[in-house]
């Protein structure tokens, strides 16, 4: 991978990992699903007026906005909601992953390289010291919805390879058409107007910070430069730089909002580093970008 598209990988996923506990500060006072409704409804609107539909089937741009948008998102918000830390949640979600580089060897034929397979086990080491500093401390039910989302994300990334789209941020856009409506519809559906009673009389300025960040960084620009690295390169090349955003998730989340730190989590942090690194180096990497196909 060329060194400007490794900065804009972990630029992106500075980014990434510090909306997880942006997101937080969200949930504190917003609805999950009617945050995360707003969210896309903010990233579509008024944009979808003055940027043309990208030139691939739809049927991919509603495909990914439904998967991203509703089985990632909502899940996620969902399940931070519930009580699982946002530093934990960055955390777990990189599973997709691992998912992602066997979508892309099992789809795409992507030939898995040793030092993948040596990293993808080393990380899983590092992911099983997190999940054992927990002790139990967050809901089942909410590390089963951040699992759930880590599925949905690696489906987004076979999504975004198989269409061959080159206009990243115009599909960004209208694929975020897309969820506003059924997350909205099944607030509405599973527990009436309350929630959007409620969400209105508690936006405050935090809320609103929360809203512009996820919507403009971690939407817009992140999604854009993530799906341009995933049209240039294999996934099972860009899935594991992925691994990034729970370092800085968490480290943000103690910044931000004191999320408290096991040692065995700093550990077991350091131990995700290494095996990010093993699973991406190359000794001798001077090819160029695959170019994508329509």
């Amino acid at each position: 991978m060329e060194k400007k598209h490794l900065a804009l990988a972990l630029l992106v996923t500075l980014v990434w990992g510090t909306n997880f506990p942006i997101t937080k500060l969200g949930l504190d006072s917003v609805d999950p699903f009617v945050l995360t409704g707003i969210r896309f409804a903010l990233a579509a609107i008024p944009w979808v007026f003055f940027i043309r539909r990208p030139s691939v089937h739809f049927g991919y741009v509603a495909a990914y906005g439904l998967i991203f948008g509703v089985g990632m998102w909502g899940a996620i918000n969902y399940g931070i909601a519930a009580g699982v830390a946002p530093g934990i949640a960055s955390l777990i979600i990189q599973l997709s992953a691992f998912f992602t580089m066997f979508w892309g060897a099992f789809l795409f034929r992507e030939t898995l390289r040793p030092a993948q397979w040596v990293g993808a086990i080393v990380v899983l080491f590092g992911l099983t010291g997190i999940f054992l500093a927990q002790k139990g401390a967050h809901q089942i039910f909410g590390i089963a919805l951040i699992v759930l989302s880590a599925v949905a994300w690696s489906v987004g990334n076979v999504i975004i390879k198989k269409s061959g789209v080159k206009e990243i941020f115009s599909f960004m856009v209208w694929a975020s058409l897309f969820p506003p409506v059924p997350l909205l519809l099944g607030t509405w559906w599973l527990e009436g107007g309350q929630p959007f009673l409620t969400s209105w009389r508690n936006m405050g300025g935090v809320a609103l910070f929360s809203l512009v960040f996820q919507v403009y960084l971690a939407t817009h620009f992140s999604y854009w430069g993530w799906n341009s690295l995933m049209k240039l390169y294999p996934v099972s090349t860009v899935a594991p730089l992925s691994l990034m955003i729970p370092v800085f998730g968490i480290v943000t989340s103690i910044l931000l909002i004191g999320e408290q730190m096991h040692p065995l989590e700093l550990v077991s942090i350091a131990v995700i580093i290494a095996g990010l690194a093993i699973g991406i180096y190359r000794k001798s990497d001077v090819r160029m970008p695959a170019r994508a196909t329509s």
